[in-house]
């Protein structure tokens, strides 16, 4: 499932060819996707400009000119694809899976395609937006400036559950998911096995530092190319080659001395259904 790298980098690339456009036309190709289409649904869109595009957690919001969010979700396989205009080439035929088709007053179509329908999306007034369902009960960003140590050790006082558990709860930081939160306890030097209300102070700290500097890292990179997500541009993310510890089970890990050979590397478990990757020898 793309994560908030991967959907930074999308809304990234949208933003020159959406905002400031009217969308002449827009397709709706089938009557749902994980949810039904709000009603009218294309022509409540249908000639509306974007006025901007921003995330928050794993979701997309185009702010529109007459008030209203449309709201999107990549769910499991979800891509935006970009089909430029021009006058030398028609635009590629449709594919069976392209469910959404916006089309601007330039030419430029943006497909939303979605093989196995788990992307979401809801069209909505812009000041209901802070009570929507998917919303209203997010956490923090964590680029955000509302995002630090002492806010993450006090949304952890008190949890039970291990710290990989707890970050990926949206309610305490918005937008995290298995394989960055991974990244950032190795980063911070934090076993995924610790309780969560332990992390306070300095680990509090070092935790929140590591989750900034493992998402910024990604971003800059273009998001991780995982299965079949690309960005908005159809170019691949690289991030994947720089993971310290994510799906290297059995390998050493980036400056530590785990040898393969002598303490086992890179080690698996498995928490609440998910793969955790870890270094038992640097993380505690």
């Amino acid at each position: 499932m793309p994560e908030l790298p991967e959907v930074e980098t999308v809304v990234r690339g949208l933003r020159p060819r959406l905002e400031g456009r009217r969308l002449a036309q827009v397709q709706q190709r089938r009557p749902n996707l994980r949810f039904p289409f709000p009603e009218n649904f294309a022509a409540r869109l249908t000639g509306r400009r974007v006025e901007r595009i921003r995330r928050r957690a794993k979701y997309m919001l185009l702010h529109l000119d007459d008030g209203q969010v449309l709201l999107c979700h990549l769910g499991m396989s979800g891509r935006m694809m970009i089909h430029e205009a021009s006058d030398r080439e028609p635009p590629a035929p449709l594919d069976r899976h392209d469910h959404v088709v916006f089309t601007t007053d330039q030419g430029t179509e943006v497909r939303f395609n979605d093989a196995r329908r788990f992307g979401v999306m809801d069209l909505f007034a812009d000041s209901a937006a802070d009570s929507h369902p998917l919303l209203k009960d997010l956490g923090p960003e964590p680029l955000g400036n509302d995002f630090n140590g002492p806010a993450l050790a006090a949304a952890l006082k008190g949890k039970r559950s291990p710290i990989k558990a707890a970050l990926l709860d949206q309610r305490v930081v918005a937008g995290l998911g298995n394989i960055y939160v991974c990244e950032a306890l190795f980063l911070a030097g934090l076993s995924p096995r610790r309780q969560a209300y332990t992390v306070q102070g300095g680990r509090a700290e070092r935790l929140a530092g590591a989750v900034r500097q493992v998402l910024t890292r990604a971003i800059e990179a273009g998001g991780s190319s995982l299965r079949d997500y690309v960005q908005a541009d159809g170019e691949l993310g690289y991030f994947q080659h720089e993971w310290a510890v994510y799906g290297r089970e059995g390998e050493g890990c980036p400056g530590c001395d785990c040898d393969p050979a002598t303490s086992g590397g890179v080690a698996r478990l498995v928490q609440s259904g998910r793969s955790t990757f870890f270094c038992p020898r640097r993380q505690r």
